[in-house]
């Protein structure tokens, strides 16, 4: 993560790497920002990676990032590469994808 502030509201991207597939990680995922009242979607990719968008504030995006990192995951989590923005708008609930 960059030492830049993170804006709050906020837009957090995380790319998960690690066995995420087929395991129940994007509902987790999907439980989990629901509870904090985010946004957003978790989103298969083609090399068996998850993209999670999720917008909000920001205590709450950073809370959904100590989860992705926690290990207590459906799966296995070897890796998560975060970025930090202003929110987009335009995202209705969260989805999975």
């Amino acid at each position: 993560m960059n030492s830049d502030p993170i804006p709050d509201p906020a837009r957090l991207t995380a790319w998960v790497h690690g066995d995420v597939q087929g395991v129940g990680f994007r509902w987790w995922t999907r439980s989990r920002a629901l509870e904090l009242g985010l946004v957003g979607s978790a989103t298969n990719t083609v090399d068996r990676r998850v993209l999670v968008v999720a917008e909000g504030p920001s205590a709450a995006c950073g809370r959904l990032l100590e989860l992705l990192e926690s290990g207590g995951t459906p799966g296995r989590v070897d890796n998560v590469v975060a970025s930090w923005g202003a929110p987009r708008g335009g995202l209705d609930g969260f989805v999975e994808r």
